[in-house]
């Protein structure tokens, strides 16, 4: 039975299933020079960001993916100093991440400035980390600027993009994998965003893992977490590193960790890296 108007709905009809949200209001509607950019006010989900026609966030349960998709990976790392985030243009990525004293310097490119523009209009909580001393913003083409990096200069890279298709799709490649590879320090660890384990299994995550074994990474794990706006509610994180195991993690910072968070604690990450039993064939790092 179709829903009427009042509500969004992202339908993913190869998987036979759908997402809908209840809504009072379009707040903005644009079309970029990338990508169409909407903005609703829901009824109990607070103002909701859709990209092309996909939730990119709402308000009421971004923490879980913008945490998940940030601290691991700065934990399991020894001392990260230098991050790079490849897309992340709401900018909620941005601020986890800032949140480590640690961290010296976050580069963000995301090659849609008006992402940013209207996300600091409509979502400024997630933006209140951009004039940070440490934060770099530059609205420009990710894969390029991989391109050019400098050998070892980055300790370490997130991948906070849209699905693999469109502007997206090169972030998912063996190329743009080398690329980060080269960036990359000798603990150098990339995090991407790897779809639902569920609906993807066998195919954007079994391509992720042979793309980032096959750019040189020796340990690729996987992390899941709700998220409840995304395809089947269940998301993933997936991390790749040059050699250290990255199933260990430095337990008692996240423990003593000196900022608040909404979901991830020590005992989230390490329950996360759990394997399901039907993932263990794919996951076999963890």
């Amino acid at each position: 039975m179709p829903l009427d108007e009042s509500w969004f709905t992202e339908a993913m009809p190869d998987e036979g299933t759908a997402f809908s949200l209840k809504v009072t209001e379009k707040l903005h509607e644009e079309q970029s020079e990338f990508q169409k950019i909407e903005v609703y006010q829901t009824t109990r989900w607070g103002r909701l960001l859709v990209l092309d026609g996909a939730v990119m966030l709402t308000q009421r349960d971004n923490f879980t993916y913008h945490e998940m998709m940030s601290h691991p990976a700065l934990f399991t790392h020894p001392d990260p100093k230098r991050v790079l985030i490849i897309g992340g243009g709401d900018c909620g990525m941005l601020r986890e991440v800032l949140k480590h004293p640690g961290v010296e310097q976050c580069v963000q490119v995301d090659i849609d400035e008006r992402v940013t523009r209207v996300s600091e209009q409509f979502f400024p909580e997630l933006c209140e980390s951009n004039d940070d001393p440490r934060a770099k913003l530059l609205f420009d083409d990710g894969l390029k600027y991989l391109t050019d990096a400098a050998e070892g200069s980055v300790d370490v890279v997130i991948v906070d993009s849209t699905d693999p298709v469109g502007p997206a799709a090169g972030l998912f490649g063996e190329d743009f994998m080398r690329d980060v590879y080269h960036a990359l320090g000798d603990d150098g660890i990339i995090v991407q965003q790897s779809e639902s384990p569920i609906l993807h299994r066998d195919t954007i995550l079994k391509e992720l893992y042979e793309v980032m074994r096959g750019a040189g990474f020796a340990k690729v794990v996987t992390l899941s977490y709700p998220v409840v706006g995304y395809p089947s509610g269940w998301w993933s994180a997936t991390m790749a590193g040059k050699g250290a195991d990255l199933t260990r993690f430095r337990e008692e910072d996240a423990r003593g960790k000196p900022f608040k968070t909404e979901y991830y604690n020590a005992a989230i990450h390490r329950g996360a890296l759990a394997a399901p039993e039907f993932c263990k064939g794919l996951f076999t790092d963890q």
